[in-house]
């Protein structure tokens, strides 16, 4: 029975529409539960440094347990996990509820709560890519990618709606919802079955070399190693969304109601191309597609940054959204193709990593820029830095330039760590 034919489509395939489900749960959960807690901390400080601290306590454990979460991502069941990761984010949610039925309640301890909810995401995070192509077959896994990144969107693009809706009925109501999606998100993954688990990782002489095992096979994977690096600096160039605000109030002069939609446009783009995905992969001259897809990317971003007519700068972000799905579908299924079973939950643990830092050090190296330069010279400044990035990783990475059809990238056999 071939990929081609109809009884193994993708959404067949068992376990997979659970997977989704649960994961679309949780992710609503989360976007819910930031517009949420942002509000309410903002709402008890009135301090804007206070949402700094709501991320940054997000984002610290988040940094220092990603490698021993990758870890465990391939030494144990990773099902469990994810049951464990969204059972403790639950709990979270649970926690907050409680935190406010107080009226005196510690900014403090919301910040501790959050600090949790970090550590568990930790986990989420290489989890839930080391789980999908334990569910799907490699043939048909860059469908499933494009399917599930596409899925995600509407969590991204309904949860902070829901979350605003959610607010004026208390934090109370707002985080008993984000409890129950976290709940039916691990009641669905009872669902979802494994059907194609790799051998175990080998035993390692210490936890140290097991932590750092994902690093040196990446070290030693050209195709992987272009992969990440160019995500972490496209995106550090490339990533306007921090200027949105300044655009929609000074440049574009729209308001926050546009600033909601520009912010959607992204997300938009990045839902229908997914979908299309979904349904006609990519089949020839994968790397080249996806260098051109990142510098179709940095020239939307440009268009943006130079755009003074609103539905210019909605057409270019819906652009920009929709070529970064081309390039995330092609660096994700190159990504988990090319690395084995055994070495998935540390190298993408190690890839959470880059785009965690790409995606905050992104943000703070627009914020500079602009502060240096203007938001429009700082917006152009980092389009261009995106295009130089294409160039010059098609020539540093040629193996990654010359793929051709994906399902033919092997991963190889990882590096012996030294007793």
């Amino acid at each position: 029975m071939t990929v081609s034919d109809p009884a193994t489509a993708v959404y067949r395939q068992p376990g997979f529409v659970p997977f989704l489900v649960a994961r679309l749960f949780a992710s609503a959960a989360m976007q819910i539960q930031a517009i949420i807690v942002a509000w309410q901390v903002y709402a008890l400080t009135r301090d804007p440094l206070s949402l700094g601290y709501v991320g940054l306590a997000q984002f610290l454990p988040m940094v220092v347990l990603l490698l021993p979460a990758g870890d465990l991502v391939d030494r144990l069941d990773r099902r469990l996990l994810l049951h464990l990761s969204w059972g403790v984010q639950a709990l979270c949610s649970a926690l907050l509820i409680a935190l406010s039925w107080r009226a005196d309640t510690d900014v403090r301890l919301f910040y501790a709560v959050l600090v949790l909810f970090g550590a568990a995401r930790a986990f989420t995070g290489p989890t839930l890519q080391s789980l999908l192509p334990q569910i799907v077959p490699r043939g048909l896994l860059g469908k499933a990618i494009a399917l599930n990144s596409s899925i995600m969107k509407i969590a991204v693009i309904g949860g902070p709606v829901a979350g605003g809706l959610l607010y004026p009925l208390g934090p109370v109501v707002a985080y008993s919802v984000t409890l129950s999606l976290f709940l039916l998100g691990v009641l669905m993954l009872f669902a979802v079955r494994i059907r194609y688990r790799g051998d175990p990782a080998p035993a390692e002489t210490s936890a140290w070399r097991r932590f750092t095992a994902g690093i040196l096979y990446i070290r030693h994977k050209p195709v992987i190693l272009g992969i990440i690096s160019l995500d972490l600096f496209a995106v550090l160039f490339g990533g306007i969304t921090a200027l949105l605000p300044v655009y929609a109030e000074e440049v574009l002069n729209v308001g926050p109601e546009g600033l909601g939609a520009l912010r959607s446009a992204i997300a938009a783009g990045a839902f229908v191309m997914g979908l299309y995905l979904g349904v006609r992969a990519i089949r020839r001259r994968a790397g080249l597609v996806m260098f051109a897809a990142v510098a179709v990317f940095g020239v939307a971003n440009i268009v943006f940054a130079l755009s003074r007519e609103f539905w210019l700068s909605f057409a270019a972000l819906f652009v920009a959204g929709a070529a970064d799905m081309i390039s995330v579908y092609v660096r994700l299924t190159l990504l988990q193709l090319a690395t084995p079973d055994a070495m998935r939950g540390r190298v993408n643990a190690v890839n959470m990593l880059f785009i965690g830092a790409s995606n905050e050090l992104g943000e703070f190296e627009s914020g500079v820029t602009a502060s240096w330069f203007g938001t429009v010279p700082a917006a152009v400044i980092g389009g261009v830095g995106t295009l130089a990035v294409v160039g010059l990783w098609m020539s540093a990475f040629p193996a990654l330039r010359k793929v051709d059809r994906i399902e033919d990238v092997a991963a190889d056999t990882p590096p012996a760590t030294k007793t």
